[in-house]
């Protein structure tokens, strides 16, 4: 019906602070997420799309404390990994390749650039104890726990007045 009296079909709906806010919650999620607080993101500034922010997940089991970072486009070489006073710093760069013909870009939202992303551990971790391993783009650094480092319970005893 809007096309019979030449209305323009409506345009779809775009937050203009739909991506402020993501990084708002990002920002107030990284100085305190479980047992695991994290300190600030380090981030350099990047060529062409912006900065380069992996995405980490921290889990853990009794025996264990595993960072997954999505490392999509980033070859293994371009990454290091270091375990320091608790604070586990994943560095790397995702390289812009550039084509010797020219191209006319008409969208690029691809991120490229150095980063660093950086993790406080609990000091129940084993820093003598790590591993890493890389496979499809997820970098999987695995830490050990101390050993006798298990939760204890205990029963509290509740008294009424």
């Amino acid at each position: 019906m809007a096309e019979d009296k030449g209305i323009p079909p409506a345009r779809r709906y775009s937050d203009p602070f739909a991506a402020l806010r993501a990084e708002m919650d990002q920002l107030f999620d990284h100085f305190s997420v479980g047992r695991f607080p994290s300190l600030p993101r380090l981030m350099e500034p990047a060529g062409a799309g912006g900065t380069m922010v992996p995405s980490i997940d921290v889990h853990e089991s009794d025996k264990k404390i595993v960072v997954e970072a999505e490392l999509p486009g980033i070859d293994e070489k371009d990454v290091s990994v270091t375990l320091h006073d608790s604070v586990l710093t994943v560095k790397g760069e995702k390289k812009f390749e550039e084509k010797k013909e020219e191209q006319n870009y008409h969208t690029m939202e691809r991120r490229y650039g150095s980063f660093t992303r950086a993790v406080r551990l609990p000091n129940t971790a084993d820093e003598d104890n790590v591993s890493a391993d890389f496979k499809k783009g997820i970098l999987t650094v695995t830490v050990a726990k101390k050993p006798g480092s298990e939760p204890k319970e205990r029963q509290i005893e509740i008294k009424s007045n």
